[in-house]
């Protein structure tokens, strides 16, 4: 995920502290930093893995932690097919582990501060984990900006952090949450099931209230593009969508 980095960085150790398997195919990593660092919501970090014989594999994972200078930050990782890295992290880390890390890295997909007028966010798998971020910040410094997730998964079991978004749905009059559920009848009657289209975005917009000044998305390369393009056919301005998009 690297769209108009910042400034590099150097590469610092840092320590494995908890595991979290959040949903089947994704789990949450508490990383214990040598060297903490504040973020901005929306940005990331690279990870390097390196081989006794030296081989190494370098992967952007952002960070899903509320924006702190906290020395553990949280990255969601999700196993992909043939994924070199998030396969390493699914069935060979564990909790001590040492690795390498590096940032925070990202300029461009960042929550905007200070917030004011409404947001939409979009995001399948993984994807949601810079929008959780964000999430998080709003609701530490922005919690009267209304704000709606847009959120894809196959079933509800697949849903990321979904008892902390319940949660917040329930607490917060200014945030709207939507699922769109593709493999299996959806819980709720707020919930879709279907695939993200115009009409579902022009719906959640609607539960807004108004139109949202900025629309982040977030997911694999092929739902970004099924995800914006329901943005476009639901009338919204492109000039105001920043996309994201994730990797094995």
């Amino acid at each position: 995920m690297t769209e108009n980095d910042t400034q590099i960085g150097s590469w610092q150790p840092c320590v494995i502290e908890e595991i979290v398997q959040q949903t089947p195919s994704i789990k949450s990593f508490f990383l214990r930093l040598s060297k903490p660092f504040a973020h901005i919501a929306g940005q990331h970090v690279d990870v390097r893995l390196t081989a006794p014989d030296g081989y190494s594999a370098m992967r952007s994972y952002s960070v899903a932690s509320s924006t702190n200078s906290s020395p553990i930050i949280e990255l969601a990782i999700e196993r992909l097919p043939d994924g070199e890295v998030s396969s390493f992290f699914h069935d060979v880390a564990a909790i001590g582990d040492e690795i390498e890390l590096r940032g925070p890295l990202g300029g461009h997909f960042l929550w905007p501060e200070p917030a004011v007028d409404a947001i939409l966010l979009i995001g399948a798998g993984s994807g949601l984990a810079p929008l959780m971020a964000m999430i998080r910040q709003r609701r530490a410094t922005s919690p009267a900006v209304p704000t709606a997730l847009l959120l894809s998964a196959r079933t509800a079991e697949d849903v990321l952090f979904s008892k902390e978004l319940h949660s917040n749905e329930i607490s917060d009059a200014a945030f709207v949450l939507a699922l769109a559920i593709t493999r299996e009848k959806p819980i709720r009657a707020s919930d879709f099931g279907r695939r993200i289209d115009g009409e579902m975005v022009q719906e959640v917009v609607a539960r807004l209230h108004r139109k949202p000044t900025q629309i982040f998305v977030c997911g694999s390369n092929g739902f970004v593009n099924i995800a914006t393009d329901g943005a476009l056919l639901a009338g919204l301005d492109p000039s105001i969508i920043k996309t994201e998009r994730y990797g094995g």
